[in-house]
């Protein structure tokens, strides 16, 4: 294969190589997916309907959950219909959109969680403040930033991976589509730009990581300073599930690119795929619901809205 031109699809890697083995996976990526929609659609639901939960801290929730929906979506069906009906194979286009989806949703999703922790910096270090600093509209350009540079960063991304010259066959080590896997398949020596624009953008990544913490010591020595007890469980209930979510995130996306190569195999790059790309969406939902009695009791709102609504179909 001289050029990417020639290829025409991709093989992806497989979970399993008996057919019982691929059902059991075919299963259980059911089950997550299932899963992930219904927690993220419940917040979803619950954030919109609710007029108690219309804040900001609630309203970038709601961007959260919908990018959580769109990050799964890109990368779990495919990966369950192949396993369903034994193949490995996914498109050239399929590919690119592939990638182009899961960059913009995982940037975008980076870029959310450093706005969640300035809300909550704001809300905690600065609450005088907080109506001025986040109104509406600051809220809603927050957002709209956070999405849009995910589109364009995905794009650069996208547009400049497939555009060098593949000729080093279609296997990728991989069960989705990921920039690392292609660049691999490349003979191109101009593959040292989107090197350099992946070493460019895990600065800025580590720039997001650095303000999140700076936020997050200045959270902690202002809680610190809370006289009682429930004040400061209080402010954990809103803190502290952002933080598990962004340090379940961070950690395994870090491992899995910087780990040494003298570690790698198969085997560990699908966990450590799964670790970052499928599970933080499927427990998100949990991780913020678990501490948080609002959201728990708009969530019970929107469930039995249903089931009575359910109810009276039948009867």
């Amino acid at each position: 294969m001289s050029n990417g031109s020639s290829i025409i699809h991709f093989l992806l890697l497989p979970f399993a190589d008996t057919r019982e083995l691929q059902l059991c996976h075919f299963w259980l990526f059911l089950g997550i997916f299932l899963a992930a929609l219904v927690g993220n659609g419940l917040i979803i639901t619950s954030t919109a309907c609710d007029q108690h939960l219309h804040t900001p801290m609630y309203f970038f929730l709601l961007n959260l959950s919908l990018l959580d929906v769109g990050c799964i979506s890109t990368t779990v069906p495919k990966s369950m219909a192949n396993s369903l009906w034994d193949t490995r194979s996914i498109s050239y286009t399929g590919c690119a959109a592939q990638i182009f989806f899961f960059l913009f949703f995982i940037s975008a999703e980076y870029s959310v969680l450093t706005i969640m922790s300035y809300d909550r910096y704001v809300a905690i270090c600065k609450p005088l403040h907080y109506g001025t600093l986040l109104g509406s509209r600051a809220c809603v350009h927050m957002a709209a930033a956070a999405w849009g540079t995910g589109f364009l960063y995905a794009l650069l991304h996208t547009a400049n991976t497939f555009s060098l010259p593949l000729c080093r066959g279609n296997a990728v080590e991989q069960f989705f589509c990921e920039i690392p896997h292609i660049l691999k398949l490349s003979c191109s020596h101009s593959c040292n730009r989107e090197v350099g624009i992946i070493v460019f953008s895990a600065f800025l990544c580590f720039g997001c990581f650095v303000f999140i913490v700076g936020s997050y010591v200045q959270i902690f020595r202002a809680v610190l300073r809370i006289p009682s007890a429930q004040g400061r469980h209080k402010v954990f209930s809103t803190c502290l599930p952002h933080l598990a979510v962004v340090s379940l995130l961070v950690s395994t996306g870090t491992f899995a690119y910087l780990k040494s190569p003298s570690i790698s195999s198969p085997s560990l790059n699908l966990v450590l795929s799964v670790l970052y790309s499928v599970v933080p969406p499927a427990v998100n939902p949990l991780i913020y619901s678990l501490r948080n009695q609002e959201l728990q009791d708009a969530v019970k709102k929107v469930v039995m809205g249903c089931v009575s609504s359910a109810m009276h179909c039948l009867l």
